[in-house]
């Protein structure tokens, strides 16, 4: 978690880097706009062939060499000319964003063999926690490592961060190697769905898992909006310096993800239970009304607080749909992980073509008032299928 920790460092530092040295290369907002398009599409592109790659591959073999290759291709970046540096740049965009995708779902779908089912929420909080402060840390670091010392030296830090997470990934004990043995994932599908893909046969199998997956992409949809409108929103409350709102509301994000991580620990140890559907569903409630009420045009205070609760009730969602997506069976799962990393990929990305073209004419507030607002809806339709499926299963 560490390693991961170090390395999320580097992917957040290089999300700002790569994107201002796209633009200066270019000179166009277009090719930022074709990048991003072109990460996200890697990312959708690996998510669909996740399953089917840990079901050859051990777990352990792909995390290393995902980091290998993120690694080796910034150092491609790096000591590309001039003449070559556009194709460089289209390699990193297409290596970071399928690398990282199936480094996340190989992460998630073993960690019940690397801790054991019982400590699986300890980790997914301890993975999350680690990836928030490293958020807070890349972003705010962003801006210094660039100005101060160039591109150059902030794509050796990104590809420093990488070997570091590929040798704690070549060092970790893992049970028999996170092996994925394609028979047991068929036997483990239900006999009456073995023609359907076998991320579609899990998700069916249990009540409420595939709205639960839908709800994720549509909840990645929302966070489109608040990420696209949080600079537009900061610059008409401060024209001259925009990015310190922007800077301010993500730490303070994280600060109530770290949080709402150690809550989440603290519950584990005294219940010896992980938060279930329904926290993901409320906590998706919570989280989408607050991502609205802050573009409300509340004081500061109140706005903090806002941020505080948004990423409190972010930290839950992630960790309860995490740990009930690792309840299904080990075959199934990595294709219910790959499946969900493909949705929100999805969301995320048709989100910021739809938001981007949306904020030239609306506010941020209807913007992302209208985003979540679906997210909402969705949850409490979520809701009400997890109270009907408890009640079913209660009934004499």
């Amino acid at each position: 978690m560490a390693g991961y920790a170090v390395s999320s460092y580097g992917t957040f530092l290089n999300m700002v880097a790569l994107n201002l040295f796209v633009y200066e290369t270019t000179g166009r907002a277009l090719a930022l706009g074709l990048f991003m398009a072109v990460r996200l599409g890697s990312g959708f592109a690996a998510g669909l062939t996740a399953g089917t790659l840990l079901a050859r591959f051990t777990a352990k073999s792909i995390m290393l060499w995902t980091n290998i290759a993120q690694a080796a291709v910034m150092l491609l970046l790096i000591c590309a000319p001039d003449a070559l540096r556009t194709a460089a740049l289209v390699a990193v965009s297409v290596v970071v964003g399928g690398c990282g995708t199936l480094f996340m779902v190989a992460l998630r779908s073993s960690i019940p063999e690397m801790v054991g089912e019982e400590r699986r929420s300890w980790a997914n909080s301890l993975s999350i926690t680690g990836r928030s402060m490293a958020m807070v840390a890349g972003f705010a670091s962003a801006g210094v490592v660039v100005s101060l010392v160039g591109y150059t030296a902030a794509f050796v830090v990104d590809m420093a961060t990488f070997t570091v997470c590929a040798v704690t990934v070549a060092l970790l004990p893992f049970a028999g190697g996170g092996e994925r043995r394609p028979e047991r994932a068929e036997e483990e599908a239900p006999a009456a769905r073995r023609r359907m893909p076998v991320a579609f046969a899990a998700l069916s199998a249990v009540p409420g898992m595939a709205l639960m997956v839908a709800l994720r992409g549509v909840d990645a949809l929302g966070s489109s909006s608040h990420n696209a409108a949080l600079p537009v929103y900061s610059s008409t409350l401060d024209a001259a310096r925009p990015a310190v709102f922007v800077s301010a509301f993500w730490c303070l994000w994280a600060l109530g993800n770290i949080a709402a991580q150690r809550a989440v620990q603290r519950y584990g140890r005294r219940t010896g239970r992980a938060p279930g559907a329904a926290a993901f569903g409320y906590g998706t409630c919570l989280m989408s009304g607050s991502f609205v009420l802050a573009f409300a045009g509340f004081g500061p205070v109140a706005t903090a607080v806002v941020a505080l609760v948004a990423g409190a009730a972010d930290g839950l969602t992630e960790v309860a749909y995490t740990s009930h997506l690792q309840t299904l069976p080990a075959g199934p799962r990595a294709h219910a992980f790959g499946l969900s990393a493909t949705v929100e990929n999805l969301g995320f990305g048709a989100g910021m073509i739809l938001v981007a073209a949306a904020l030239d004419r609306f506010s941020p507030l209807a913007v992302v008032g209208w985003s979540h607002g679906v997210a909402l809806l969705v949850a409490v339709v979520f809701l009400i299928r997890v109270r009907g499926a408890r009640g079913t299963a209660t009934a004499p």
